[in-house]
């Protein structure tokens, strides 16, 4: 069987399909699965690194744009509908998942047009349009957040939470564990990209904080535009910091972290609640719709972070929130609980047992891997 993935432009697509794209072939190893994306964003070098075989369209963005490229991803669309409908008869497609963005709803319309089953995954607390534009030619809408759910047909929807990769779960260290060190461990990352305003932030304000208490550690992912400046601060300022532009092994940095400091992204809410994670989350004030925000709004109203909006972030913000947690056990142990409460372990397992029954397939409808007792 082949399975295509429409899913790409930032980690916060690719991650989600990879995790389902590893459950498909843990139920059937004989399964294909084939990603469809672009030359624009992160899908070709986290695909290699993840060994899945990538196909590109020329699907272009269309909302945040200007007129120009509005009018460019429109032109598009007729080439990268006749691209997705090649591939799916090439390929002899089964089942299409889209995962929301550019790339996803020219592949899910071919799939309508050719008849084969498709499904959506909408991972925010407030969809996207591509996903509400495309939900009507699907047959289910799987997702994250029950908030997502009255933008869409209620016979569709099935509110499962944010697939992660099981190695968020088999590496998972529990919350209020032995700390690392004997010590605090804090993570920064701005998503795949990184986030300038939030590695400013760090390094305005955590170098004294670490001076302060020399048993904290710090691990930066920047983003590759932003690495070299960003080290060359912690050094001028005397400390250590593990400085990184890309980080491939998250769900190990993560479980290694007592504190997170993140953007607010849905692939890193459900990854900071699978593992258990206090947050200090800076949306990012651009996302369309605002999504972000409403993401972090989740986790804060739930006790599990505090929500610091980036007109507000400065260094003093920043590194007096993570003292606060830090210096304050019995908060940072009712954040873990809180963080643990939101967690969905079985989103992945329970989006491939209805996209199997969709598709008719009876053999693995009852499997199941256990994984919500983890």
């Amino acid at each position: 069987m082949t399975i295509v993935i429409a899913a790409g432009g930032t980690g916060g697509h690719l991650y989600p399909a990879v995790a389902l794209a590893r459950e498909f072939l843990h139920r059937d190893p004989m399964t294909k699965v084939l990603f469809v994306g672009t030359s624009r964003g992160l899908e070709s070098k986290v695909l290699a690194h993840e060994g899945f075989e990538l196909v590109l369209i020329n699907a272009k963005p269309v909302m945040g744009k200007g007129l120009t490229d509005v009018l460019k991803g429109l032109c598009a669309m007729p080439l990268s509908l006749w691209q997705c409908g090649r591939i799916l008869s090439q390929r002899q497609a089964r089942l299409v998942i889209g995962v929301g963005g550019y790339t996803s709803p020219m592949m899910v319309l071919a799939a309508a047009l050719k008849r084969i089953p498709r499904v959506i995954l909408e991972p925010n607390a407030y969809p996207g349009l591509a996903n509400k534009a495309v939900a009507p030619f699907v047959q289910r809408v799987f997702l994250a957040f029950e908030s997502a759910a009255r933008f869409f047909d209620q016979r569709k929807g099935r509110v499962v939470g944010t697939p992660v990769r099981k190695e968020f779960l088999t590496q998972c260290r529990p919350p209020g564990g032995e700390r690392q060190r004997g010590g605090h461990h804090v993570l920064v990352f701005g998503g795949s990209q990184g986030a300038k305003a939030l590695n400013s932030a760090a390094i305005e304000g955590l170098p004294d904080l670490l001076k302060q208490r020399p048993h904290v550690t710090v691990t930066h992912q920047t983003g590759e535009a932003d690495h070299d400046r960003v080290s060359q601060a912690y050094r001028r300022a005397g400390v250590t910091a593990t400085v990184l532009p890309f980080v491939y092994d998250m769900p190990a940095a993560i479980n290694a972290a007592d504190v997170v400091v993140a953007r607010a992204g849905a692939m890193t809410v459900a990854e900071l609640t699978t593992c258990g994670k206090p947050a200090i989350l800076i949306p990012l004030p651009t996302a369309i719709y605002d999504h972000q925000m409403k993401n972090a709004k989740v986790m804060e109203a739930a006790g599990a972070a505090v929500v610091l909006p980036q007109a507000d972030l400065t260094g003093a913000t920043l590194a007096r929130s993570v003292a606060q947690i830090l210096d304050d056990p019995q908060r940072m142990k009712a954040m873990e609980d809180a963080s643990v409460g939101l967690r969905r372990l079985d989103a992945a397992e329970a989006i491939v047992r209805e996209c199997y029954a969709l598709i008719g397939d009876q053999r693995h409808v009852n499997h199941s891997l256990g994984a919500a007792g983890i």
